[in-house]
């Protein structure tokens, strides 16, 4: 059953709450991290992308990434100020955003439910990303950004969220994106209550957020090994940072794919070779109406992409990787492929269109979003979908609650 662990927030002053939080540090690169940052020295990024106060030429990660991120962790604790909750705590988080809303409960979960897949996982995660994270951590002490837990709706845990939302917010305002943030810390008596209803979750189901999961767990094995004497007793290290939402109310939006070249092909023969796996469309619209189509951005032009036969217990995601990138444009990996990308459903499709348009890109792939009841399904076979597969939107933001470790 699900363990929903109260803890010790070290968060900013309201006065500085909306300066200090940031988006999250994985989807950013440095140079769109330096530009968020530029001129707000309580931005969270100078502690989770520390290398933007590095010369330009740092290795992101270099030992000297991580002192500074230690150093700076410490600067802002001084000058936002980040306050010590004085108890242990849970706390409701609203996300809102052109009519869209969700609510979830920011509090800690169990590493050992991570580790023995009572939280679920859907996705692969890369080593390089788990060491960088998890020196992260160990420089800090610190878990900095929440990791996206969802559920199937417990109706006595909403009852009680709808009820912390009738106190006055600690946090409460609209970041750079147009997502507003509405944090309340919530009473004793009702989180002890959503402790006891979360222990009637048989699981929770990891959303957004493997690489923070896993090298929270690598973060633990290192404190552990410096004090193996005292393994029997849980510590904050035991638990890693999580905001859970209800199933009913998480948005997930398409991650769609652009590719570099069209493989020595050109749009004629491209159409043609795709042609014999799919319907194509001429001047279809830049979505697709359903699952398991597809449009494509090619010269200019938007071409819908219907199968010939259907993959109905299939992935969308996975059949364009089997019967398009891989067989005739050639990307074999997605995951070490440098010739294709991919574009969270966020930006929309004028941002694919802008892309090919501008020779960034050759060709452009939009998907139909994978349903949350897909997303649960492949994790309870323990099974893994395909790279790139979500996108899940309104994000979290780094840096609002803390937990030391």
């Amino acid at each position: 059953m699900a363990t929903l662990h109260p803890f010790f927030a070290l968060r900013p002053s309201p006065q500085s709450a909306a300066r200090v939080s940031a988006v999250p540090y994985d989807v950013v690169n440095t140079e769109e991290a330096r530009r968020l940052a530029d001129g707000n020295p309580l931005s969270f990024l100078h502690v989770s992308r520390p290398e933007i106060d590095l010369p330009a030429d740092t290795d992101p990660h270099a030992d000297a990434v991580y002192r500074k991120a230690a150093e700076n962790f410490e600067i802002l604790k001084r000058d936002a100020p980040l306050v010590s909750e004085g108890e242990a705590s849970l706390y409701t988080y609203r996300l809102s955003v052109n009519g869209h809303e969700q609510t979830g409960i920011a509090g800690c979960c169990s590493m050992d439910e991570y580790d023995s897949d009572v939280i679920r996982k859907h996705e692969r995660t890369r080593r390089d990303k788990e060491d960088d994270r998890t020196r992260h951590m160990i420089a800090l002490k610190a878990q900095t950004g929440p990791v996206f837990l969802t559920y199937r709706d417990v109706p006595s845990a909403g009852a009680l969220v709808e009820e912390s939302k009738r106190d006055s917010p600690l946090y409460d305002f609209q970041s750079e994106d147009g997502v507003r943030h509405t944090l309340w810390r919530m009473r004793q008596d009702p989180g002890r209550a959503l402790v006891q209803a979360f222990g009637d979750v048989p699981r929770l189901y990891i959303a957004d957020g493997h690489h923070r999961a896993a090298s929270a767990s690598r973060a633990r094995a290192h404190f552990r090994s410096l004090n193996p004497a005292d393994r029997a007793g849980l510590n904050e290290f035991d638990y890693f940072l999580t905001v859970l939402f209800p199933a009913s109310q998480v948005r997930i939006l398409p991650y769609n794919r652009i590719v570099r070249d069209l493989n020595d092909l050109s749009p004629e023969e491209l159409l043609r070779k795709v042609g014999k796996k799919f319907t194509v469309v001429e001047n279809a619209p830049a979505e697709p109406a359903r699952r398991g189509e597809f449009a494509i951005y090619l010269a200019g032009r938007w071409y819908g992409l219907v199968p010939r036969e259907a993959n109905s217990d299939t992935l969308d995601a996975t059949v364009l990787q089997d019967e398009v990138l891989s067989p005739i444009l050639g990307v074999r990996d997605i995951r070490t492929d440098k010739r294709i990308d991919f574009v969270g459903g966020g930006r929309g499709t004028a941002e694919l269109q802008r892309l090919v348009d501008s020779g960034a890109a050759a060709a452009a792939f939009s998907l139909y979003p994978v349903s949350l009841e897909q997303l649960m399904a492949v994790s309870d076979a323990n099974e893994i979908m395909p790279p790139k597969s979500t996108w899940f939107e309104p994000k979290l933001r780094d840096g609002l609650l803390v937990h030391q470790i």
